[in-house]
């Protein structure tokens, strides 16, 4: 029987912190709506999503030492994920602040990930000194990296040999981190998800489609793509082969975490799925219904 891989979740881990509201937002003014915290952070997000298919994911992580880092990885363990490897520390749990308009899109928002920032080395000592098994990521193991890392870091995964027999899930964590992955999505051995704004901001041009930026990704270097385009079909590419699935229409209520969800569901289903086209179609379904899901997860 092939043994399931395990999948490691690397980078940020915090609290979200989003504001919705069912008016219309200009700078400067006040509207009534509704704020919810719940976990967050991509690396979060993602290992939560895999949990929640039946994955026992580990995290890779830095959460301070504080009440709310405590809060934070007992709500996270409780729903199933590993968090027995996450560095604790003395600076305060990083937290991300959004304010999302009535169609669920992101007005604006702040990410504080200075945690992340400050001890990314000390996030991956797990994965370099044996804790997990082995001075280097098994064959079998999948690593979700997040654009939060040190710069430094990301730049080496294509020839750090801790990671050269892994495979590993890229992430820019937002528009203005994907340029952080532009070395990194050449690991030999990674698959790079970018939504189509991202992949522009990669390939310094503009895309009518999730198609042509996949395509153009690859003619940059990357490894292997996966393209999202909000409600219009994603894709994805590797090598002289191109797959694309369109999203079921829904009413949306919120985007924060969709593209998280979106990877959770397409790692999840790589392993068993017949067909790259079955593994795409499972994610874009599964980040359909996450962003037709009203209001957050509250803890």
């Amino acid at each position: 029987m092939t043994k399931e891989p395990q999948i490691l979740c690397a980078g940020s881990a915090l609290w979200d912190i989003i504001a919705r509201t069912d008016r219309t937002l200009k700078p400067g003014f006040d509207v009534p709506g509704r704020i919810t915290r719940q976990m967050g952070g991509v690396a979060l997000n993602v290992a939560l999503a895999l949990a929640a298919r039946g994955v026992a994911p580990v995290l890779l992580s830095a959460v301070g030492l504080d009440p709310q880092g405590d809060r934070l990885l007992a709500s996270a363990t409780a729903a199933g994920v590993n968090c027995t490897n996450v560095a604790r520390i003395s600076e305060p749990t990083d937290a991300y602040l959004a304010i999302e308009d009535s169609q669920g899109e992101v007005f604006g928002a702040v990410a504080d990930c200075a945690s992340l920032e400050r001890r990314g080395e000390e996030v991956l000592t797990p994965l370099r000194d044996g804790s997990l098994g082995s001075e280097a990521a098994p064959s079998n193991s999948t690593i979700v990296f997040d654009g939060n890392f040190p710069q430094a870091i990301l730049d080496a995964l294509p020839d750090d040999p801790a990671f050269a027999a892994a495979h590993l899930a890229l992430v820019p964590a937002s528009p203005g981190k994907a340029e952080r992955l532009r070395k990194a999505m050449r690991h030999p051995n990674s698959t790079l998800y970018v939504n189509r704004i991202e992949a522009e901001i990669l390939c310094r041009a503009d895309f009518t489609s999730a198609a042509l930026a996949a395509r153009a990704l690859l003619r940059e270097g990357a490894a292997r793509v996966i393209v999202t385009d909000s409600h219009r079909p994603a894709a994805a590419a590797q090598g002289d082969h191109l797959w694309t699935a369109a999203p079921p229409s829904v009413t949306a209520h919120t985007t924060t975490g969709a593209g998280d969800a979106f990877l959770a569901a397409h790692l999840s289903a790589e392993p068993h799925a017949a067909t790259q086209q079955e593994a795409l179609d499972a994610a874009v379904a599964a980040a359909a219904a996450h962003v037709a899901r009203a209001g957050g997860m509250h803890v």
